[in-house]
């Protein structure tokens, strides 16, 4: 109940993403002419791709030795060299893992991975680099691709909120008990990935298979850096202080953006779709969100979510209206009213029956229930 589909079945069946694909695909059909193989290093293959017929094949930043390259070139095929010097992998396969985005932590945070493709962000953005800017693309598209391959016939549900809610508070815990019980009911928990509510309902889906003692523990463990300010590092390493002591969560998603650079992803999301594009990642994530959004309090970026995800059920563009609740009635009816122009909004329209407010966290899971029929 808590492991998503494995990728490997799911993609389109032209695409070959790992060696091990590869490996298959030549020994079982003998030919790669019309496949797509994606980031994969061929560096060792290439007595393989030289008596193998790859017409019409595309190869997406896959390392290979020159007389390999050329020989699949005289074939037909399409190469996109890998590009030498980024700190990503526009070509990539797969989505991210905490390991991987975070890596050399131990050194500091701008050591990682994640600092790093953030700082080529804000320094290619500045010299306005269409190579750059190409390539960011193609990262972004590969990731969108990657995030379908996984979320493929699983029921996802929206974990909205802000970055701002602190570690060691109650409204921090609530939010990590929602994740979990959404987890155990079967459904995949989507945030947008960054700090905040967002880790909250992260860690949550992580605590899916412990018991009740282990959150509460974690909980204490991750309070002592409440926040990701002043020191991500301090931050990040709490939190994989509580993946070491209790390894193989449960799984979720986490889609963050280096365009809130300052805001790293947080390490409990076992699949990180992070993204240069943020109007790529808002439509993504809310997109995904099949089997309804729960809004917990947030300011401006909760706000326009509530829309963005209110339009498209509005209109149904995207079919049915699926369901949204809204949780702190004091938030959202006093603070922010957002909930009186959601509910004239929804008058009269078939996503009336799908809206609903309710005060505390607890009740957000019975009422999706209860909007989901």
């Amino acid at each position: 109940m808590h492991t998503m589909p494995a990728h490997a079945a799911h993609h389109d069946d032209r695409e070959i993403e790992t060696l091990e694909e590869f490996d298959a695909t030549v020994s079982a059909r003998g030919s790669l002419a019309g496949f797509r193989v994606q980031a994969v290093d061929l560096t060792d293959r290439t007595r393989e791709l030289l008596a193998t017929d790859t017409a019409n094949a595309v190869f997406l930043g896959c390392p290979m030795r020159e007389d390999a390259a050329a020989k699949v070139r005289a074939d037909g095929a399409m190469v996109f060299p890998p590009v030498p010097g980024l700190p990503f992998d526009p070509y990539r396969g797969l989505l991210y893992s905490p390991d991987e985005l975070f890596a050399g932590l131990a050194k500091g945070y701008e050591e990682t991975l994640d600092a790093r493709a953030y700082a080529w962000f804000q320094q290619t953005k500045a010299d306005g680099d269409i190579l750059a800017s190409m390539l960011r693309s193609i990262h972004d598209d590969a990731v969108s691709d990657a995030l379908d391959e996984l979320l493929r016939d699983t029921r996802v549900v929206g974990v909205m909120g802000g970055h701002a809610m602190g570690r060691g508070t109650d409204a921090y815990a609530g939010a990590a008990r929602l994740g979990r019980e959404l987890t155990r009911a079967g459904f995949t928990v989507a945030t947008g990935g960054g700090p905040g509510a967002m880790e909250a309902a992260n860690l949550g889906a992580y605590a899916t298979p412990f018991d009740d003692e282990m959150l509460t523990e974690a909980l204490q463990l991750l309070a002592k850096a409440p926040k990701f300010t002043p020191s991500i590092t301090d931050w990040a390493a709490a939190a994989f202080e509580v993946r070491t002591r209790w390894p193989r969560g449960g799984a979720s998603v986490g889609i963050p953006t280096w365009f809130y650079g300052h805001e790293p992803p947080n390490p409990f999301a076992s699949h990180i779709a992070k993204y240069f594009a943020n109007a790529t990642r808002e439509d993504g994530l809310l997109a995904r969100s099949n089997a309804g959004v729960v809004f917990l309090p947030g300011a401006a970026g909760t706000v326009q979510e509530i829309f963005d995800n209110a339009t498209p059920n509005y209109y149904e563009s995207r079919g049915e209206p699926t369901p949204m609740v809204l949780v702190d009635r004091v938030h959202w009816t006093e603070k922010l009213p957002t909930w009186p122009l959601l509910r004239s909004l929804a008058r009269e329209r078939s996503m009336e029956s799908r809206i609903a407010l309710v005060d505390r966290i607890e009740e957000a899971p019975e009422a999706l229930k209860r909007l989901g029929g």
